[in-house]
């Protein structure tokens, strides 16, 4: 994981938030390539799950909501963590998780066991951040940063229906940042202050709710898949009766497996019709939806599939890490999916002379319409490659002598290393085929 993490900020794709001033603690800030990283996995999502789907339509809900949804929602109550205090080190545990933490002032020992640990009794601590609306700090101005985008897609259900004239079942997906005042962030980007979520609410009659569950919890396993975890570090975990929520029929985990251990990727729940009731009875407002064809009202049962987006991210960058001798020397190498990879080819005049680098350029150029590309044309054309590799890039195309004889240039591809030559005119075509 340190490898990777150090990879990460030497090539662009993850930097510490605010490092220059000693950094903010669960923050995190995306560079030139893990933004691409980023946007290429939820582009992905709600091309798979949005804009190729007639039964789901997006939203985009505001992050600042009126207080009364998340007492509606149960979070205001509810949303906590057990938080411990050590009075001798100052340091901050949650309760839950003493059992995988470290005593700060003696690692070996879990907080508790050393003998100048002076551990409090656990407190409820609330996860949603405080503000304000407006220039006064009271009671009845205080908002709060969405904890989940869940609740924007719930409130919005009427407009969505009387807007866009879907019928049940149908979902609504938005993806978006969200917020939680984590007591030990940790494990990079697995658990932080701030994330991105994808999420799907998908309504439908109640006698219908179990297969549209199994439906969902098969398709969003495979979707990881697909797109590159594979065996044994991923999983698909059935809830227990002792850890569903008291509205939850029932609940799945797309859980991969991290140097740390399981992590959760995505949940896929079963929620019944708890939060479209809920909203009904603190909103005064008819939630219910009325079946033209059958004459029937009913408040639809929902079923989500939650997914991060960022620990999607890093799950992603884990399986794509690898490092290999290759004729005596060490490479290392990011296997990303072709859909994913940040940068989808690199773009070399072999050398700078004879019109190499002109003619490359003229290439980078017009692939530039329709792919992110880049284009290098410093250093020995080996350790080009190597840097492409570090960054995930499925294709390096090479412009060379040859080129200017019949029209052809090299491409080399990531994972194999092999190369082949095609015409000039034939690249954006093969990168389109090989891209997907």
């Amino acid at each position: 994981m340190e490898k990777l993490v150090s990879l990460c900020k030497r090539r662009g794709f993850i930097f510490p938030g605010s490092e220059i001033y000693g950094g903010l603690n669960g923050t995190w800030d995306y560079g030139p390539l893990g933004v691409e990283l980023l946007r290429n996995v939820k582009n992905a999502w709600w091309r798979d799950n949005v804009t190729t789907r007639d039964d789901i339509v997006g939203l985009d809900a505001a992050i600042l909501m009126h207080r009364t949804v998340w007492i509606a929602s149960g979070h205001e109550s509810n949303f906590t963590d057990p938080l411990v205090d050590c009075k001798t080190c100052k340091a901050r545990f949650r309760q839950d998780q003493i059992a995988e933490s470290q005593c700060p002032k003696k690692p070996s020992k879990k907080p508790g066991e050393f003998t100048e640990c002076q551990l409090t009794e656990a407190r409820k601590f609330n996860l949603m951040f405080k503000t304000f609306v407006g220039p006064v700090e009271e009671s009845a101005t205080q908002v709060y940063l969405r904890p989940e985008t869940a609740q924007g897609i719930f409130v919005n259900f009427k407009n969505v229906c009387d807007s866009s004239r879907m019928k049940v079942p149908f979902g609504i997906a938005q993806v978006g940042k969200s917020f939680r005042n984590e007591i030990t962030p940790k494990q990079f980007i697995f658990r932080s202050r701030e994330f991105e979520q994808m999420e799907i609410e998908f309504f439908c009659k109640p006698e219908t709710s179990q297969e549209w569950y199994t439906k969902w919890r098969d398709q969003r396993f495979q979707w990881y898949q697909d797109l590159g975890l594979k065996g044994d570090n991923l999983r698909l975990r059935e809830h227990g009766k002792e850890e569903l929520a008291f509205y939850s029929i029932g609940t799945s985990d797309v859980e991969y497996k991290f140097p740390w251990g399981w992590g959760e990727l995505e949940g896929i729940a079963h929620r019944g019709d708890y939060d479209l009731k809920q909203h009904m009875q603190h909103s005064g407002k008819d939630l219910s939806y009325f079946d033209d064809e059958t004459k029937e009202r009913f408040v639809p049962h929902v079923i989500e599939p939650s997914a991060g987006a960022t620990r999607s991210v890093l799950a992603f960058l884990c399986e794509a890490y690898a490092e290999e001798m290759v004729e005596g020397e060490s490479r290392t190498v990011l296997r990303f999916h072709p859909r994913l990879a940040p940068v989808k080819a690199a773009i070399f005049p072999l050398v700078k002379k004879d019109g190499m680098p002109e003619r490359a350029t003229a290439l980078y150029k017009d692939l530039q319409k329709s792919f992110h590309v880049f284009y290098d044309e410093k250093g020995a054309v080996g350790r080009r490659y190597r840097r492409q590799d570090e960054a995930g890039t499925p294709f390096c195309i090479t412009i060379d002598g040859q080129t200017n004889e019949d029209q052809t240039v090299t491409v080399r591809e990531r994972d194999s290393m092999k190369q082949e030559r095609i015409g000039l005119d034939k690249v954006k075509g093969y990168l389109f085929q090989k891209l997907g």
